[in-house]
């Protein structure tokens, strides 16, 4: 059997310990950006009938149109932030 130092012990012990925290700090950072990604596109901050809503407090009537171009800035900017 190969006998090692106390402190080459120690030291190959503190490495794994350091290496398993880095190791599993990397995958839930993956995984909680996932889901988080995942719930965002599933349940947006906002909906139609919110900004129609606004739209309305201001005393306007929003187009489909613009309801649908406010929509898709919402989803590409949440794409960008996501990356």
């Amino acid at each position: 059997m190969i006998e090692l130092a106390t402190g080459a012990l120690v030291g190959i012990i503190i490495g794994s310990v350091v290496g398993g925290l880095i190791f599993g700090f990397v995958i839930g950072y993956t995984i909680v950006k996932k889901m988080v990604s995942k719930q965002m596109e599933e349940n947006p901050p906002i909906t139609e009938d919110q900004i129609r809503s606004m739209y309305a407090q201001m005393g306007r009537k929003p187009s489909e149109q613009q309801i649908r171009q406010i929509m898709n800035n919402f989803k590409r900017k949440n794409r960008e932030n996501n990356r």
